[in-house]
């Protein structure tokens, strides 16, 4: 999810409760515990045994699939950054040629964005945000999306394909009870893509291997692959292996805080810090584009 300098992400647990009340590799499934088809053929495990697909979407309907996605919006959840205000509209959220389009624009005139939490406020900025909370969530597996980033160079935007936990505070507040990031495009940093794993302690620990995939073109298809079981979550971009993590384990538990159910969140939206929005040069409207989103256990 957006982490670093990201002010909506630290408010995070409480917006996800406020979402939840409006609505293996080796475990069990919390939610779509049984498996269902369109994952797009066999996937073999390194064993040598099927993955058994949990979740799909390849988007090709018309409108977004409600029985598998919760459009998140700023004045249920009180989720945003600086500027942006997370709405549920046409705008922001549809479904195009096979793909789902999040987007963020800068409207003509200003509106009142209303945020439960920290106090409603005026932005020109709308964006687009879907999540599975209350839809499906699971513990460990196999995790794909196929996406591409807005074609940016400029700083202003945030793009996130991540996963957060059911039960945020299941460890204690954010990191303790764990995120992981399996995509994050800043375009402030327009040819990289980041993936990051959370956790109390991830700041020393020597366990984790974790670089940063180049890409050419981010503002193409990839694919982006996260594999996390109790010992270990590895993410991969087009196969090319870019974070192997093996964190410290809580005391007295083996797998903690990777031990519990996540769901999975789509995220465009403007950036903060040095990667703010530039209103007369960040190019708007800007568009992630999502070709499917798979799960396995």
């Amino acid at each position: 999810m957006p982490t670093r300098g990201y002010r909506g992400a630290r408010l995070w647990v409480v917006a996800i409760a406020a979402a939840t009340l409006l609505g293996p590799l080796y475990g069990p499934a919390t939610q779509a515990a049984m498996p269902v088809d369109g994952c797009g053929g066999p996937v073999f495990r390194p064993d040598g045994q099927l993955w058994q697909c949990t979740f799909a979407d390849d988007f090709d309907g018309t409108t977004i699939d409600t029985t598998r996605w919760l459009p998140i919006r700023t004045s249920a959840t009180g989720f945003r950054s600086a500027k942006d205000c997370y709405v549920d509209s046409p705008e922001t959220i549809g479904l195009r040629n096979g793909t789902l389009r999040l987007s963020v624009v800068r409207l003509a005139e200003k509106f009142l964005c209303e945020d439960p939490v920290h106090g409603s406020f005026t932005t020109r900025y709308a964006a687009g945000y879907v999540s599975t909370v209350g839809l499906f969530s699971q513990t460990y597996g196999r995790f794909e999306f196929r996406a591409k980033f807005p074609a940016a160079t400029v700083p202003g935007l945030q793009s996130a394909l991540w996963m957060w936990p059911v039960d945020g505070e299941k460890y204690g507040a954010r990191p303790a009870s764990g995120e992981i990031d399996v995509a994050e495009w800043f375009s402030s940093h327009p040819y990289q893509v980041v993936p990051h794993v959370h956790y109390l302690g991830e700041e020393w620990d020597v366990t984790k291997t974790s670089y940063t995939c180049y890409m050419l073109r981010a503002d193409r298809f990839h694919t982006y692959t996260v594999e996390w079981g109790p010992k270990r979550i590895r993410i991969t971009y087009d196969g090319k292996s870019c974070l192997v993590n093996r964190w410290f384990p809580y005391p007295g538990t083996t797998s903690a805080p990777f031990d519990h159910p996540f769901h999975l969140n789509l995220t465009q939206g403007l950036g903060v810090g040095d990667n703010a929005v530039q209103p007369r040069r960040t190019p708007l409207p800007a568009t992630m584009v999502v070709d499917y989103v798979r799960a396995w256990r």
